[in-house]
């Protein structure tokens, strides 16, 4: 019987914060942006969460709902740092560690009672290792699946701890709603409720076909997180296993529309330049690049192009991405949203391509530089001069360049 952790840092980002500004401890206080602007929160304390504040609602919404808040733009390069800080605990505790985002984790930790003792010890002697490196709080799920853990830190919050004994999955889930289970978002929990189901235990009554008939593939692997399984999505992996991304991405909402061209372009590169170490962090090189466009009255186009070469070099996909906007922006236009997209990935490089272009060969070496005083000095120290006009304050996201726990290469393949 397998046992697993889910770690979910309380209210990680405002905890961060605090860290820096001890004033903020026991306020509303709404990580994301100013309140006068167009992004979203990516986090809100506990206080400003007494109001309605939740992390991806707009920010001029927290605004209207707790107006005494205090809004912090975010310092992605502190939470990168508390990050890493975190994965170095975990991986002292156990060598099974998934960082699921920049503030969670998976840990299997089956086998570790000689060293740990039973699983309620071991996470209390992890909360304590944790708070100790990091000053900072978080919560603990125990179960025999992942998923049942990652509902069970949920449950825990704030600086808790809760576990599910074996066999007693189907008890813990039965009463909770169905947006509960990982993967059911406002779509799906929609069409569930329009079946009657609302609470697991209904979809637990439900039988496998059925789900499959009106739900497909996620059907079944509902079905089986109704009984407390593994299954769909991130569980279809063993904790450690290396595992990808399917595609990477980047986006920028500016703050005022805007119809000129070199901020325009400026913006994608510096968007290139988060793409493409993000890539190289994961060892991956890009075959197709994909320009998103966003106007004014919200229209939005996608243009995609399958590059002669995959890469993950900056300029590289700033050439591409390049042609994509001058060819389809519709000039003078203003623009609310700029996006690059990349997929379709090759592991292998194209080698044999280096021996005729030297350039590329040296901007392999220059960015593997770059990466290192990156690494060092965060991710601000070093940018194309071609996206200095288009610098940003880097919004807080779960997924930013600079995780813990990814594959790093020092060069692109």
């Amino acid at each position: 019987m397998k046992t697993f952790f889910h770690l979910d840092m309380d209210a990680f980002f405002v905890s961060v914060e605090e860290l820096f500004a001890p004033e903020l401890k026991g306020k509303p206080v709404v990580v994301g942006g100013r309140p006068d602007e167009r992004g979203v929160v990516s986090a809100a304390s506990y206080a400003a969460r007494k109001f309605g504040v939740h992390s991806a609602m707009p920010l001029r919404t927290a605004h209207k709902l707790c107006p005494q808040a205090i809004f912090v733009e975010g310092h992605m390069e502190r939470y990168r740092e508390y990050s890493h800080k975190v994965h170095e605990v975990l991986c002292g505790f156990t060598p099974l560690v998934e960082m699921a985002s920049i503030d969670e984790a998976y840990l299997d930790i089956t086998g570790t009672e000689r060293l740990y003792g039973p699983p309620l010890r071991a996470a209390h002697l992890l909360h304590e290792r944790v708070q100790a490196a990091t000053k900072l709080n978080c919560s603990i799920g125990i179960a025999a699946s992942r998923m049942v853990a990652k509902i069970c830190s949920d449950q825990a919050k704030p600086n808790g701890v809760l576990m599910v004994m074996p066999g007693r999955e189907a008890a813990f889930l039965g009463p909770l709603d169905v947006r509960r289970i990982p993967g059911v978002g406002k779509v799906s929990e929609k069409n569930l409720h329009a079946l009657g189901i609302r609470k697991v235990r209904d979809l637990a009554a439900r039988d496998e076909t059925f789900l499959e008939e009106h739900f497909g593939k996620l059907g079944l692997a509902l079905a089986g997180k109704a009984q407390g399984l593994d299954a769909g999505g991130w569980f279809d992996t063993e904790i450690g296993a290396e595992d990808g991304p399917k595609s990477i991405s980047h986006e920028h909402t500016f703050t005022e529309d805007t119809a000129d061209v070199a901020q325009l372009e400026a913006t994608l590169a510096k968007l290139c330049e988060m793409v493409g170490r993000r890539l190289r962090e994961h060892g991956l090189t890009a075959g197709t690049v994909q320009l998103k466009l966003r106007y004014t009255d919200f229209s939005t186009i996608t243009r995609a192009r399958t590059m002669e070469r995959a890469t993950a070099l900056d300029t590289e996909l700033l050439d591409e991405i390049r042609v994509l906007f001058r060819r389809n922006w519709k000039a003078g236009a203003a623009v609310r949203l700029l996006g690059v997209h990349v997929s379709g990935w090759s592991e292998e490089g194209t080698q044999m391509d280096l021996l005729d272009d030297p350039r590329h060969e040296r901007w392999q070496r220059a960015t593997a530089a770059a990466d290192l005083m990156r690494d060092r000095f965060g991710d601000s120290a070093v940018s194309l001069a071609a996206s200095l006009r288009g610098k940003f304050h880097e919004r807080a996201h779960e997924t930013p360049p600079g995780l813990p726990g990814k594959k790093k290469t020092g060069r692109p393949k």
